[in-house]
């Protein structure tokens, strides 16, 4: 494998050995992506830094084991987590329990990030203290060779599913996040107060509100094909099987660059929205190396990389607003990634989860 070496101005060398220690959760993938490909780069740059990269596995259980290691230090001097990868639910609870450096004000790409959820994480204030890695985001893919005018709405969706059944599929709740996404978007178009859902304060009396939403899905899955998983809605779709479904894009993309999805097939986020989630590059309160590892992160959220490692490798929405990684691209590959879902639509359409007391 060839490293591709990028440049980003403001990573100086220092004098001193230093092992910087960056710990991840999520899949195997993230892991790989620190250790052969932001390894290198930064080692090169900072030849007296070498990286060790340590998974802790997928989900909200992978971040629960980073946060259970950092409290388990919290009285020492420094600690021996210098960069860690975290998801939303837990970046809050690290920021109330005063265990994050607020970093961001110190790093050049912290002026690049104005995204709603660098600001709050499940309604939690974590500005200042995170700079998502990446931005990952659910919408609606659809054969076009099926579904000649696609359904812009929820209330669309419902109609055109009505009209044609078991020809939209998704997983439901438990068969992958895709489909947890679609039912919280749901939830929302059908709400009186989405906002309150999203971004708080909780109110127990709020979940009540739902019930009449719920009971017109219920009634909605009986003409929906319920699909294995996130990438079962993508082989269904694959295979004629279902004409449309929930995905996530950056899946939808890397299945038809590996060919298992024809390159005709679209994407649409629906209104009034749709969520999707980050994951976020913390540092810790007592960070051994806390120089370096601020180096470390503004390397990875420089545009330079977050265009060829991000949004090229991964298929993955930049982290940064996506205006400073715009010139680091190759318009194809900026088309691939903008032009059924454009940056505008993100911005307005692009949701957050709920805020945790009600996602629990």
């Amino acid at each position: 494998r060839h490293t591709r070496y990028i440049s980003v101005t403001g990573v100086q060398t220092c004098a001193l050995p230093i092992s910087l220690n960056v710990i991840t959760a999520g899949d195997q993938n993230m892991v790989d992506y620190v250790k052969d490909y932001l390894g290198p780069i930064f080692e090169k740059q900072m030849p007296n830094v070498s990286i060790s990269s340590v998974g802790t596995g997928p989900g909200d259980a992978g971040s629960q084991k980073i946060a259970e290691k950092i409290m388990a230090q919290k009285d020492r001097a420094t600690w021996d987590v210098d960069v860690a990868v975290i998801h939303q639910k837990m970046a809050g609870d690290l920021v109330q329990a005063g265990l994050l450096a607020p970093y961001t004000k110190d790093v050049a790409s912290g002026k690049m990030v104005t995204s709603e959820n660098s600001k709050l994480a499940l309604g939690a204030k974590v500005e200042g203290y995170v700079i998502p890695m990446f931005n990952s985001q659910t919408a609606i893919a659809y054969n076009p060779a099926l579904v000649k005018t696609p359904p812009k709405t929820y209330a669309e969706i419902e109609a055109w599913s009505k009209a044609n059944p078991k020809q939209f599929g998704y997983n439901g709740i438990k068969g992958g996040m895709s489909g947890v996404s679609f039912v919280v978007g749901w939830v929302y178009a059908n709400a009186n107060n989405p906002d309150q859902i999203a971004n708080g304060p909780y109110d127990a009396a709020v979940k009540n509100q739902w019930d009449a939403s719920l009971a017109k899905l219920k009634e909605f899955n009986k003409t929906a094909t319920i699909t294995p998983g996130n990438a079962g809605t993508l082989d269904m779709l694959n295979r004629g099987e279902i004409a449309m479904g929930p995905v996530w894009v950056d899946m939808f993309y890397t299945w038809m660059a590996e060919g298992k999805l024809p390159p005709s097939m679209k994407l649409a986020l629906i209104g009034p929205g749709m969520p999707g989630q980050p994951m976020y590059y913390v540092i810790p309160a007592k960070a051994a190396n806390m120089e370096a590892a601020k180096k470390f992160v503004e390397l990875a959220t420089s545009p330079a990389v977050q265009a060829d490692g991000i949004v090229k490798r991964f298929n993955w929405y930049p982290g940064i607003d996506a205006q400073h990684v715009k010139s680091q691209l190759d318009e194809k590959t900026w088309n691939k990634l903008f032009v059924d879902v454009t940056p505008q639509e993100l911005a307005q359409k692009g949701k957050s989860f709920p805020i945790k007391a009600y996602f629990d």
